[in-house]
């Protein structure tokens, strides 16, 4: 299935100095509520790879991006995850300064009104569809 680049310098904090970053990358994952059985994460030298079990490919995709938009978090590999083929109607996007959902919605979906489907695509990452960060990876899901 592949690898995942992310911003590594960029993302929400939740790294401290004694912690074990595998473990709290699965913890983060994991009071998402997806849907991935058997969760393992392994972190090393900015990568982390997951492991286990899904049914849907969205849940994949949303753990990815809930791991990645971590700082210190450079790639996510997903090679040995258990799913059905990722979706090709999914872009991904890297957030820019100056960006809104509204814009990126015009730019991908036509219609800035549009940029709740985004949002909603992106609720384990974005909290407020006000507050993205340039940096951020995010889903858009195409027609």
């Amino acid at each position: 299935m592949g690898l995942f680049d992310f911003a590594k310098d960029v993302g929400k904090k939740v790294f401290g100095e004694d912690d074990d970053p595998a473990e709290k990358l699965k913890d983060l994952v994991e009071s998402a509520g997806i849907g991935i059985k058997d969760l393992g994460v392994k972190f090393k030298d900015g990568i982390a790879s997951l492991t286990g079990t899904a049914d849907d490919p969205e849940d994949v995709e949303k753990a990815v991006l809930i791991t990645g938009n971590v700082e210190g978090v450079e790639s996510v590999e997903i090679d040995e995850m258990d799913s059905p083929e990722l979706d090709d109607n999914i872009e991904y996007y890297v957030i820019k300064s100056g960006d809104t959902l509204s814009a990126i919605a015009k730019k991908f979906l036509g219609d800035a009104s549009r940029y709740p489907e985004i949002f909603e695509a992106n609720e384990e990452v974005i909290k407020d569809p006000n507050l993205i960060f340039p940096g951020q990876k995010i889903r858009i899901p195409l027609d």
